[in-house]
């Protein structure tokens, strides 16, 4: 609902809306075993992975890593490739740890597959240019986090030829991940656009900036308020595009420091949008142009909070001030680049927006009760069961519900 960067080039912010009940596009591992490839049929490709991935538990019960691959057909002679195949092996196993195809390898990349593709047709990089896979790994349970991982992956040229790269190692972070308390009171909360989701506007956003290419969102969550029947709306709202700030369930929420910290960035006076109101183009990609109202909080070095979309007139704390954790640094509402109401919430390793690298991170302690689509939540009629589950040091996923009550 926030943020929506075009994925190639300059960005275009879409509507809050934009894509509704888009879906986790996530391999279904094939056990398979490397074999001999012919070193005359390496790829002219140059295969890397730009930021190191660290395993996070999450809302689902399993381990998981994040990343992207980075895939340049660095010759414009070479023509066409088609990414045909990513087979991924963890350490030195010949064992695949996830084997993406067809529509599942196709639903990872960018650039996006034409309308009308073809699952056989795989991934299109033009000579000279480079595509991105978003790589979403589910580890094994049971088994130590692997240290490191390699790549192979198979192409096509416009003739047919098979190509391959076998290769781009990257070794994982051992950096633990970052852990949060509340950032908000109580009530429950949907994820919306939350990690596992590589074609959310947040991770699926790559942010160029002073020679840079970086994921500030990788992880990030819109936390959209919801009433006890998993409702966004109150009774009685009415048309949804004709609803008021007041009628939607989080806004004017506190909105809490998660941690002990300084406040290294902070806004306010910008004016609120209307609900699901058309959205400008941000003149520069940065938090003044994108936040609205907002406060960065460092909890640690190289370690930044990012609260996004504030109240105008709530923000209650100034550059340069020591905040406790659970102190109120103002209250959720529908500012900056935003078309409904709902707290942006990322942690990365800088201060600003660009040239920052989204970090994994992890609630010390709430409730989960399940899964909702924003569909569902903006449907007045819809059912939801809510049975919440303690959870503690977990990542929430996307779409999942969440709340706050729970004690760590």
């Amino acid at each position: 609902m926030a943020i929506a960067l075009n994925r190639r080039a300059a960005p275009r912010l879409g509507s809050a809306l934009a894509g509704l009940g888009l879906l986790v596009a996530i391999a279904a591992p094939m056990p398979a075993r490397s074999v001999a490839l012919d070193p005359a049929l390496q790829a002219p490709v140059e295969a890397r992975v730009p930021w190191a991935p660290a395993a996070v538990a999450a809302t689902d019960g399993a381990g998981h890593l994040a990343y992207e691959l980075h895939l340049s057909n660095f010759y414009r002679d070479t023509g066409v490739l088609r990414v045909k195949r990513l087979t991924v092996y963890a350490d030195d196993s010949d064992t695949a740890l996830a084997d993406f195809q067809g529509e599942a390898l196709q639903r990872i990349a960018i650039p996006r597959a034409p309308e009308g593709a073809k699952p056989a047709d795989g991934v299109a990089i033009g000579g000279g240019l480079r595509g991105e896979l978003f790589v979403w790994l589910t580890l094994p349970v049971a088994r130590p986090a692997p240290t490191s991982l390699r790549h192979r992956i198979e192409f096509e040229t416009t003739k047919g030829t098979k190509l391959w790269v076998d290769g781009a190692r990257v070794a994982l972070a051992s950096a633990p991940p970052v852990v949060l308390g509340p950032p908000l009171r109580g009530g429950q909360w949907l994820a919306y656009e939350g990690p596992s989701n590589s074609q959310s506007h947040h991770w699926g956003s790559l942010v160029v900036a002073n020679g840079d290419v970086t994921i500030p969102q990788r992880y990030a969550l819109d936390l959209v308020g919801l009433d006890a029947r998993g409702h966004a709306m109150r009774d009685g709202a009415g048309e949804l595009r004709k609803t008021k700030h007041a009628d939607w369930i989080g806004y004017g929420a506190d909105v809490l420091a998660a941690a002990d910290g300084i406040v290294r960035g902070a806004r306010d006076g910008e004016a609120e949008h209307a609900p699901l109101s058309p959205q400008s183009e941000p003149s520069t990609l940065s938090a003044d142009a994108l936040y609205g109202n907002y406060v960065i909080l460092e909890i640690a070095p190289r370690v930044y909070v990012h609260y996004a979309h504030l109240q105008r007139g709530s923000v209650a704390v100034k550059i340069g001030e020591r905040v406790r954790r659970g102190q109120s640094l103002g209250r959720l509402g529908q500012s900056g680049n935003t078309g409904g109401p709902h707290l942006h919430l990322h942690v990365s390793n800088a201060p600003t927006f660009e040239q920052s690298e989204g970090l994994p991170f992890v609630f010390d302690a709430f409730s989960y009760s399940g899964t909702r689509s924003i569909d569902q939540v903006l449907d007045s009629t819809s059912a939801f069961d809510a049975r919440p589950q303690s959870r503690q040091a977990q990542m929430p996923l996307d779409n999942a519900v969440i709340g706050f009550d729970a004690k760590p």
